[in-house]
């Protein structure tokens, strides 16, 4: 996926489609263990554990609740003991240069059989599979929403299987299952869009306006701090470290439980303003109908994996931005910046950036596949 969301980025009038250590902060001091139990009176599993599911006694889990909730009010200046994951946790020390190695290796070998069996028009079949999509409609607009709904269909599929696969074929080889099918299919839709994107219907002509252009370049950039935690460690991503399913809490996860899709709706509206035609239009309706689902499946399949820690990170999370905090359910901790001076941030911060000033030399990349 950082493969798209890079060269999605680097476009400021393209698209992108399209989620550690278990640890207290350091802004508070570990919690004993009578503590925990307050908390977790039903001693519910850590993560790394099967699920239990949810209690079938409603009273233990409403006080379990009512604990979790009312130690935030105990002490105002401290947020409540976390039940979900310390996000963007990177520890050099704990590194293996024998992991990154291993990594640099997959990613080289994941692109050049890319190249090979898909982007490079001679060998590939992604320009068949664009030829065959485009045969279906003479309109780029209704091309685009196609284009969009495949994809939509395979990626939320697969995440939805993702524990039966798991369980048939193992975490790494059904990672390497869901990227091989997906990551092929994002590339030609992202690549279609950016060939296309001026194609449509002129709707409205707001490049001219002064300020609109820094508004795209600060939207674009401030979505990405969303649309990147959909992994914090890229080291799962190629399936070096064993894939899981987290239940992260701290960092952008306080500010809303479903940053990818906020992060998605902030990129769509942006160039959609920018680009004002149909096609901007279509492919903003299809990434933010795919990643509402998104938020609605994802919310499920963390229930069924975690029960009742998930409905106390829940209880205190908000899908709307900011809402869980202006209401009071989400206490920040008092050096809550210092959760986003971690290097998964700094290195997102680094890539934007590099990946904007860059966008030229994509473009013309763009217009050379699947045309």
């Amino acid at each position: 996926m950082a493969f798209h969301s890079a060269l999605a980025l680097s476009i400021p009038f393209s698209f992108v489609p399209c989620r550690s250590n278990h640890q207290t902060l350091g802004v508070r001091t570990k919690p004993s263990l009578a503590l925990f139990k307050l908390v977790n009176p039903l001693n519910a599993p850590r993560f790394g554990a099967k699920p239990t599911g949810f209690s079938s006694n409603p009273t233990l889990f409403l006080r379990r609740f009512r604990a979790g909730s009312s130690l935030g009010d105990a002490a105002d200046d401290e947020p409540p003991p976390l039940v979900g994951e310390d996000s963007a946790v990177f520890e050099l020390a704990k590194q293996k240069i024998a992991s990154w190695v291993y990594f640099s290796v997959i990613l080289g070998t994941v692109l050049y059989v890319l190249d090979v069996v898909w982007i490079d028009n001679s060998t590939g079949f992604g320009k068949a599979f664009i030829d065959a999509v485009s045969g279906l409609s003479d309109g780029h607009e209704v091309v685009m929403l196609i284009l969009i709904m495949i994809f939509a269909t395979v990626h939320s599929g697969l995440a939805s299987l993702r524990d039966l696969g798991e369980q048939l074929i193992g975490e790494r080889a059904f990672r390497v299952l869901f990227a091989g099918i997906s990551l092929p299919l994002a590339v030609s839709t992202i690549v279609y869009f950016i060939n296309h994107r001026y194609d449509g219907q002129q709707l409205w002509m707001l490049q001219n306006v002064p300020g609109v252009h820094q508004l795209v370049w600060l939207s674009s950039f401030i979505s990405f701090f969303f649309l990147y935690p959909s992994t914090f460690n890229l080291l799962e991503v190629a399936a070096v470290d064993k894939p899981k399913m987290h239940l992260w809490e701290t960092g952008i996860m306080r500010i809303t439980r479903h940053p990818q899709m906020v992060g998605q709706v902030i990129w769509c509206l942006a160039h959609t303003v920018w680009i004002g035609n149909s096609v901007a239009v279509a492919a903003s309706i299809g990434l933010i109908g795919h990643h509402l689902f998104g938020a609605w499946n994802g919310d499920r399949r963390l229930a069924l994996r975690y029960g009742e820690d998930f409905e106390v990170v829940k209880s205190r999370t908000s899908i709307i931005p900011f809402a869980a905090i202006l209401d009071g359910r989400q206490k920040l901790p008092k050096e809550y910046y210092k959760e986003f001076f971690r290097l998964p941030y700094l290195a997102i911060t680094a890539l934007t950036l590099g990946a904007y000033f860059a966008h030229p030399l994509m473009q013309v990349a763009s217009f050379q596949l699947h045309s």
